[in-house]
Order: C-alpha cells, then structure tokens, then sequence
C-alpha cells in the first residue's frame, strides 16, 4: 500500500491509497470515498503489484481548492493509466504534498495502450519526450505555455529581464523576458561575444486553433445554459464535437485597495461540451458530411438550469457588469478555482481546451496523441535546446554569437498584434542586446552588421504523409512520421528557405549523422506559411523553414512521432553549439 498524507492544518487532512482490492476503514471522520476502477488492459505498475481501486480519504475540508484538487486528480485516474513516481508516496513531507500527487504535469506519464515504454536510450542524449508530455500538459493556453517556459528558463539560471528597465548584460549571461505572458524570448550571450557577432535564432509560435469565449458570453437556448464562443485561428471544428472540454486562460482581478492582478486559471475538470445531433434527427449526415453552422452549433453547453450563486441583487442590475456577461455559475466556479470573490473578477480571456491529457500511443507506444502539438511541440524542443545548450559556463566559453529562441502569439490568425511575429519584438530585442553589450566600443553599424551575421530558424509543424490520402501530397516530397525534421521549400516565399540556408541548416544534421526531410507543396493546392517570412522580410534575417512532421493539424487532438521529437531536439541543440563554426566557412557575398 502506498501512503501520503500531508494537508494537515485545521480539519484538512488528505490520504491516498493506492492497494488491490483494499479500502481503508471508516475511522469516524466523514469521509468523501472514490472508488477508481482502473480498465483491466491498464494496470498502475509498481514493481511486480499491480493496482486496480484506487480510494481517497478525505476529512472533509473547508477549502474549495481542496475539493477540486481531489477532484481533478481523481478524474485522472478515471481517464488514464499514471505511472507514479519511483518512489514511495509515503516519505513525501507535508510541505511537498502537492507536488506529490499524481498528476497529468508532473512526476506521471500517460499512456493510451498497455504495453510499457520503452526503456531510456543509453546514449549521450536522453529522451525528451517524457518533459515534452509534461511542458503539453502544463500548456492548455498561450498564457500558460508562456508562464510553464518562464518557470523552466528561471529554474535552469536564466536572469528575468523587464522591457520597462535597463538592461545590464554581460558575456555568458543568460536572459529572457515575456509579453503579454503569451511572448517570451530568451538568449544566451557567448563568453567570446563581439560587437557585431550574429545571434543564432530558433522561433516558434505559442498559440493553436481554439474556441474563446466572446466578451459576453451568456447564453441561454430553450433552457440550456450555453457559453458564447469565437473561432480562433483555422480549426477542423468538428472534431470539437463531443469532447470534454474545459476553461482555461488568464483573468483580471481587483482588490479590495484597489490595485489589479493578472492571474492564470485553468479548470482541469470537464466542464462544458457541444454535442452532435444524433443521426436519428440528421440522417444525411454522413452521405452530404457534417456541416455545422459555426454561429448556431458551436455553442457549448454548461448546465440545465441556473444555480443561485452570492451575486446579489445590486450586481445583477448593472447592465455593463461582468456578471451579466457571463453566467453566474461560470463565475463562481472560476473564483472557487482562483480562490477569489466573484466581486473581485472584472475581466477575462480564456480558452476553450480539451481536458483529455497528452499521452504516448500506438502499437509500440511510438506515437505521441495531444491537443496544440502546432506548434508547442516545436517551443519546447527549442527551449530544451537553448537552456540544454548553455546550463554550464563552459558550454558558452567558446561561443562567439548569442543563441536565442523567440516564441511568439497570435501566428494563427496573422501575427499582427503586439505580442506576434509581426510586432518589432525580436528586433528591438536584438538592439538591447548589441547596445547593451557595447560598453566603450563605438563600432560603426553594430546592430546591422550583427544581423547580417545572423541565422534564424522558423520552427513550425509540417504536413507528414497521410496513409489514407498520399495523393495529397507532391511526389518527390512526401515527408513521413519518424524520419526527421522537414524544410520546407516554396518557389513564391510562403516559406522564407532559400538554397543557402537550407543547405546550411542540412550540413549540420549531415555532420551530426541526422535525418532530414523536404517539402513542396502540389501546384494544385495553396501554400500556408509560417512566421518566417514575417520575421525574414521585417528583420532581414537569413531563414530557414522547418518542423516536425504531425498527422491531424489543428484538430482538437494531433499526433506526431516520438523519436522526430528527440531528432528534433538533437538538431536544434547542435545548431546552437555548432552553427558558429559552420557558418564562417560559407561566403556568399564578397
């Protein structure tokens, strides 16, 4: 039997137990009991026992975060098999309970099939994937993806930088600061910097197609309380349909002194669904396709009938009030997740997010199933680059150039906001750096010259050969799951790749014995594009396009390979320890 108690303080005391068959006794507290009948093809493996109830003790609490955490541990169970930690839950203090409990983000991995994992490579470079799962996971927004990376590049030494000071930067430091909380862009300076050196760039995009709720978000349809929702970005919207999805995002909180806060939410239970039209009403359905209107179909549903809640009568008649934009019951379950007053709430921006946990799949547990692998995939593999590439100073004490990974908003709908690719960021960025690390030196055009030195890599995912429509794709070019990163090549700049870069970014997968894949897209279909040529053409950066190949984009639920993932992180990381030296053998204009 595995045993963790902690939460000890008033009458919160938290127990899990986790034993075949065994239910604690009743020791006269009142009890909340969860019975988890795990299925028989998926078993909790610990050693040689195997679990298949799991029951949780509860005293009941007075905290509302309390319940709810228990509740969405519980409903994890439910989902998945979890593979707890290696050791046992019963040594954990009562000051690290929480980090302890099972959950989708942390110590466990899911998996979709029985067979285990395969074991950890024995070479030089681990696997990622398992960090990747968790970074997804942690990810259910652009806002979250953004705190879940400042959380790493702070644990792993980087220094936060504000955009509002002076920056103060030396040789060897490493450094990033965020926008909006859905931009961040980190570096590292190379211990042999000089004024007029390139930055070796990897950029990625943080957001995917979603659901958000509109600003006014109640509504009510024969009974039904519904959530008002718009389309983010180009989704396949009917695989929305029939899901269990939840909230999540940031909110806007004023205190009782008057001063706000920016705080991120994410409710982890299922908590709203847009379900089909069953076949008996549409029988055509599958002879003319599925064809939902988005304005009247897509509307998620919240519950039956209205809950009174502690907004009184004063608050519901102010017509501009939030509480009349959104339903009561929906505020009240946000403040019990933030652990504020309704009162306190005054703004929002959340996102509709499927709530079933990214996990490994397939026969041989190859294949990794998860919602916004477009393109949190591709930050993560570069975070792990950059921070991998340069966590001791010896990593950086050859280092001439300034490694830099640069993830940013809104790719889906455009880039044109402050915090997307289209904004100055990186540019700006890239001035601070140069201006700060001059010091006495007054060398001309330092900042041009730097550029022109420079490489950027575009990291988006690509279109993989699907099995059931291969003629969707050009002969000659047809890149597949497990083969490598994908550049991504078009004659009319939809992707910013040119001959030299290319060949550039492919001598360093040459060197380093990796796999490498290209694209072009049909003449007879249209081309998508990328970042790339936004942040090639507004900052003159030479680029290459790439990504790594994914089946299902921008459905509710993707799917890519496992080992391009650890490819990809491969690539990325020896184009930051090896660029440099690449790069100066290569004269193009002279």
């Amino acid at each position: 039997m595995a045993t963790m108690q902690g939460v000890r303080g008033g009458d919160a005391v938290l127990e899990l137990f986790c034993r075949r068959g065994v239910v604690p006794s009743n020791d006269g507290a009142e009890l909340l009991r969860y019975k988890t009948k795990i299925p028989p093809q998926l078993s909790w493996r610990r050693g040689n026992d195997l679990t298949d109830t799991c029951t949780v003790r509860v005293r009941r609490p007075t905290s509302s975060p309390l319940r709810r955490l228990l509740h969405s541990r519980m409903a994890l169970l439910r989902l998945h098999l979890l593979r707890p930690p290696p050791h046992p839950l019963a040594a954990v203090s009562s000051s690290s309970w929480r980090r302890a409990l099972p959950t989708a983000a942390t110590a466990s991995r899911l998996l979709c099939s029985s067979q285990p994992a395969a074991a950890p490579s024995s070479s030089s470079s681990p696997s990622i994937v398992g960090g990747l799962l968790d970074y997804l996971n942690e990810s259910w927004t652009q806002f979250n993806a953004t705190a879940e990376a400042k959380r790493q590049l702070l644990d792993a030494g980087f220094e936060l930088l504000s955009e509002n000071d002076d920056w103060d930067l030396q040789p060897g430091g490493r450094y990033f600061f965020t926008r909006n909380m859905s931009c961040l862009v980190a570096f590292a300076v190379g211990e042999k910097y000089r004024v007029g050196n390139g930055f070796n760039i990897i950029a990625a995009h943080t957001d995917s197609p979603c659901l958000k709720l509109k600003p006014r978000s109640a509504s009510f349809k024969s009974g039904h309380q519904m959530i008002n929702v718009q389309t983010y970005g180009g989704g396949l919207w009917h695989t929305w349909f029939d899901r269990d999805l939840t909230l999540a995002g940031r909110v806007i909180l004023k205190a009782a002194d008057g001063s706000f806060a920016h705080k991120l939410v994410k409710v982890s239970r299922p908590l709203i669904r847009v379900p089909t039209l069953a076949i008996h009403l549409d029988r055509t359905v599958n002879s003319d396709g599925f064809k939902p209107n988005l304005e009247n179909h897509l509307a998620p549903l919240l519950a039956t009938k209205y809950e009174a809640t502690t907004v009184n009568s004063d608050e519901k008649k102010g017509s501009n009030s939030s509480k009349i934009a959104h339903h009561p019951l929906l505020l009240q379950i946000l403040s019990e997740e933030i652990g504020c007053g309704i009162d306190e709430i005054i703004g929002m921006e959340l996102n509709v997010c499927d709530t079933q946990p990214s996990c490994l799949g397939g026969g041989n547990n190859e294949f990794i199933y998860s919602g916004r692998l477009d393109n949190l995939a591709s930050c993560y593999c570069a975070l792990r680059s950059l921070m991998d590439s340069s966590k001791m100073s010896e990593e950086l004490l050859n280092e001439k150039a300034i490694r830099m990974v640069a993830l940013f908003d809104n790719e889906e709908v455009g880039s044109d906001s402050m915090q997307g690719a289209g904004a100055p960021t990186m540019f700006h960025a890239m001035r601070r750096i140069v201006d700060s690390l001059m010091h006495q030196s007054m060398g001309e055009g330092a900042l041009e010259r730097a550029i022109t030195s420079s490489f950027l890599v575009s990291a988006d995912m690509a279109h993989a050969l699907h099995p059931n429509y291969p003629d969707k794709h050009e002969e000659y070019h047809r890149p597949e799951l497990q083969k490598g990163l994908v550049i991504k090549h078009n004659a009319n700049q939809r992707y910013a790749t040119s001959a030299v870069t290319a060949f550039l970014f492919k001598e360093i997968a040459r060197i380093h014995n990796l796999p490498v894949q290209e694209f072009v897209v049909r003449n007879d279909m249209g081309c998508g594009s990328t970042i790339g040529p936004i942040l090639a053409s507004g900052v003159g950066i030479r680029t290459v396009d790439c990504g790594i190949p994914q089946l299902s984009m921008h459905s509710v639920r993707e799917m890519c390979g496992k080992e391009d993932i650890d490819t990809t992180y491969k690539h990325f990381k020896v184009f930051f320890e090896t660029f440099s030296d690449i790069d100066r053998k290569l004269s193009v204009d002279f």
